[in-house]
This record gives structure tokens, sequence and C-alpha cells, in this order.
């Protein structure tokens, strides 16, 4: 057998261990936590060609043994518990107390856009940025507040109207570093509860802790690489969409316990924990009170290795 066949092999079944593990409870795996070892993959790749194109027993024996001795590693790195929700930002902490003071200095930007009459009943925001934490923070009488923390890249507030929406687009351009556990790209939003309310986050790399049990969110749509979502949905409207998309992420998503939720998922090698709901023979999940209840949550999850979670409250 070839060698190469051999390592996706033992690749493979320390994903699904892992993952199986996981599941019944018996770790508790942080996939984030080892995400920022991906180039060791790079250099397992690359000792494998190596002695693959010489076809060395031992060498094959050695290429085995660091990847075996690698996975051992991530696996002991990915149940350390976390200090904070942030698991992007320790690989940067040993620098630190090395760096300038320049490169420690934060700018503070507040953006607003006032509520009026002529806001339209439905409002779209659209978020973009990368290597950003935000977070919800309550209501405002605007119509959306933002508070700003940055150390990099630049952030704009857009507002357009028309005669059947208003739409609010923010967005951060330019790099940004991961650093985000000394506060630096913090965004806390504040959001009118008056309108209905379409929100868009399309980012790279990042966090969301949102809190939205206090909005009519009409639809919910999260497009993202590594990220941490920790989302909080009410009651407020008939029907509320969430949909995530995402590569290597946490998903925490919340959901009031009197509304019917419907939960489709196409997770390849994700983790997936739904307490409380009832599999389905295609596949889908849902809630007991889902066809009696008035008022219904519908989640679509698209992940690669990540993990989600739905929990009812």
């Amino acid at each position: 057998m070839k060698l190469d066949r051999i390592m996706w092999g033992i690749v493979l079944l320390f994903i699904g261990g892992v993952l199986l593990l996981d599941n019944f409870n018996i770790i508790e795996f942080y996939w984030g936590n080892v995400w920022r070892f991906w180039p060791i993959f790079l250099i397992i790749a690359g000792v494998n060609i190596l002695f693959n194109r010489n076809k060395s027993q031992i060498g094959g024996i050695i290429s085995i043994a660091v990847l075996v001795i690698t996975l051992g590693v991530l696996f002991y790195k990915g149940q350390e518990r976390r200090e904070h929700h942030s698991w992007m930002n320790e690989s940067t902490r040993v620098h630190e107390d090395n760096m300038d003071s320049d490169e420690n200095h934060h700018e503070t930007l507040d953006f607003s856009h006032p509520y009026t009459d002529s806001v339209s009943a439905l409002t779209v925001l659209n978020i973009s940025g990368g290597g950003t934490s935000f977070e919800l923070k309550g209501a405002t009488d605007s119509l959306i507040a933002a508070h700003v923390e940055r150390k990099a890249g630049n952030f704009t507030l857009e507002t357009t109207k028309n005669d059947t929406q208003t739409t609010v687009n923010f967005k951060m351009k330019g790099k940004s570093n991961w650093n985000m556990g000394d506060g630096s790209n913090d965004v806390d939003f504040r959001l009118n509860t008056n309108p209905n309310w379409e929100i868009h986050m399309n980012m790279g790399a990042g966090e969301v802790d949102f809190d939205l049990s206090a909005y009519k969110v009409r639809t919910f749509n999260f497009d993202g690489g590594a990220a941490a979502l920790d989302i909080k949905f009410g009651d407020l409207l008939p029907v509320t969409d969430v949909h995530i998309k995402t590569g290597v992420a946490e998903v925490k998503i919340n959901v009031p316990e009197n509304s019917g939720c419907r939960i489709k998922t196409k997770t390849g090698l994700s983790s997936k924990d739904f307490e409380g709901f009832i599999k389905l023979a295609d596949g889908t999940f849902e809630t007991p009170n889902y066809k009696t209840s008035a008022k219904k949550i519908f989640v679509n999850l698209d992940g690669g290795l990540s993990s989600f979670e739905v929990k009812r409250y």
C-alpha cells in the first residue's frame, strides 16, 4: 500500500475518533485550538513526498512516526480549555511584551445612523470583515450604532434607502491581525428594536456574539472561514431563517422553546449537538412542537470541520 494512503488513513481515523469521543462527551475538543498548527501538515506532506519518491521502508516508518506524534500533540492541545471565548489569539500572546508602543496603539471609532420615520420597516444589515470580534451590546434610539476599537484595517458605515428597504453596510477593509484577545479590532453594535432585520455577515476569521432575542430578525446569514459564533434568537416574528456556512468554526445557536425549529445539515466531518431535537428519516432534525407551533425557525448548517450546537431555552 502506498505511503500517502496510509497517512491519509491515519488522519481520517484521527478526525473520526476525535469527533466520536467528543459527541459522546468523553472528551471536550476545541478544533480552534489546533487550527493555528495547520503549517505542520505542509511539513508532513513534504516529508511524505521525499520518502515516497525514494520508496524507502525506513523513510516510510519515519514519516508515519512523525505524523502520529504530531496528531498526538494536536490531540493534547485540542483539549486545553480556553480562558475566553476567543480561540484565535493565543498564538500571538507570547509576543505581546515585545511589541513596540506604536503597534499597541488603538484607535477608537464611533459610527451611527439616526432612526427616523423615513426608515423602512425592513432593514438589511450587511457586515463584512476579518480578524474582528463583533458583539451586540443591546438597543439604541438610533437605527444602528457601532463602537470600534481599531488596531488595523479601515471601517466604514454606509446607509442607502429605497421604497422597500433600508440597507446598512458596515465594512472592514485592509489587513487585520488575529490578536483579538487584547481588545484590538473589537466592534460593539447597538441596534434599534423597531425594524424587521435581515442580517448578513461575511468574514474570513473572527468572533460573533449576538443576542438577538429582543429583535425582529427575519433572516440571519453567516458565511465565514475560521470563526466562533454564539447567536441567540427570539420569537417576535412568525418565521426566522438562519443560514450558517463555515470552514473551521465553533457555532452555538440558541432558539426559544415555544418556537418550532427545523435543522438541515450539510456538515461533512463536523460534530453536531442538537439536544431536544428529533432526528427524522431524511436526516433533518425537528423540535417536538415543530408542526404545532405558530412560530418557526429554520436553521441550515453547512460546515467542513466545525462544531455545531443548537439548544433551546
